[in-house]
């Protein structure tokens, strides 16, 4: 992990050096975006006709599993911003990072909790605004990448890894992939393709069921995800054994559109704050997790940001 830390450390923060125009500075955002402020995030418009007000909420939460069983745990929560924003909102069960992604940016897609790997992809190509994510009740925050494998594997160690398959969830992923890659290429001098090949399940419960039914050779994935699927019986945490675990990374940050009325906003960050933890399916949900607390994009995302330059990820828009 120490070579890891060297190269974090030693790689220089996203400059702002791709301005269009004086007026627009816009850093790593699509040129759809500015940011004149510095904070890494999209402005709202200038344009008071271009902010939106929609009559109707749409959220959606990361698509690291079942999206039946989210849509269930976060009603309560649906039902609170509602009450206090005064619109109607749904949950959008997205299957994917792309398409969650995609329904921000189309404008389909008005708040959001998206993947920690993949938070920056929204900020940059779909204008998301993070602002919360989960904590627990001492303030304390994160999850760690694990690489697991089935428990009779011949693979001890990360350096065992060489010649194999592993699963991953996504490319946008940081648990799921950008992460591990980084770290076994620069801690383990294993790169990807070349030493290893790496399969992409779509999701991390994919990519740990399919470690347990020995599909995959080893996986890396959030221990977040993997305590909860061992939490509610998914498996039997006898069948797999971990190899490796990371440093603390964030979790879920939790955003809105850039566009969104001023005075919505407010009222959506009002919900996320308020909301009644204890007894609530959320609560049931992430056990370890007691409230929303306030995050700085710009500062609580630097080590993943880095993770990407590091990795060579660039936030290409479509």
């Amino acid at each position: 992990m120490k070579n890891f830390i060297g190269i974090l450390a030693a790689t220089l923060v996203f400059s702002g050096s791709a301005l269009a125009q004086e007026d627009c500075p816009r850093g790593q955002l699509d040129k759809a975006y500015c940011d004149r402020n510095g904070d890494l995030v999209a402005d709202a418009p200038t344009d008071v006709k271009k902010l939106v007000n929609p009559s109707t909420l749409v959220f959606s939460f990361t698509p690291v599993e079942d999206p039946a069983v989210y849509q269930k745990a976060w009603d309560g929560f649906i039902k609170h911003m509602e009450k206090v924003t005064g619109k109607k909102v749904v949950f959008f069960p997205v299957q994917s990072n792309a398409a969650q992604v995609e329904a921000m940016r189309s404008g389909r897609l008005h708040v959001a909790g998206v993947n920690a790997g993949g938070n920056a992809l929204a900020v940059n190509c779909a204008g998301l605004v993070p602002f919360t994510m989960m904590a627990s009740a001492d303030n304390s925050f994160g999850y760690e990448m694990e690489i697991i494998v089935p428990a009779d594997s011949a693979i001890r160690k990360p350096e065992d890894l060489k010649g194999h398959k592993i699963g991953f969830s996504d490319a946008t992923s940081n648990s799921g992939y950008k992460a591990p890659s980084a770290i076994l290429q620069a801690d383990f001098k294993l790169e990807a393709k070349r030493d290893y090949e790496p399969q992409f399940s779509g999701k991390h419960d994919n990519t740990i069921l399919g470690v347990v039914n020995k599909d995959y050779e080893a996986g890396a994935v959030a221990n977040s995800v993997l305590s909860r699927m061992i939490e509610r019986k998914v498996f039997d945490p006898a069948k797999i054994r971990s190899i490796y675990k990371s440093q603390t990374f964030p979790t879920t940050g939790y955003g809105y559109a850039y566009n969104l009325d001023p005075v919505l906003i407010e009222k959506i960050k009002e919900a996320f704050f308020t909301f009644p933890w204890e007894g609530s399916g959320l609560a049931n949900e992430f056990k370890k997790e007691a409230k929303f607390i306030p995050i700085d994009y710009k500062k609580d995302w630097d080590v993943l940001r880095k993770i990407d330059e590091v990795s060579g990820v660039k936030y290409t828009c479509k």
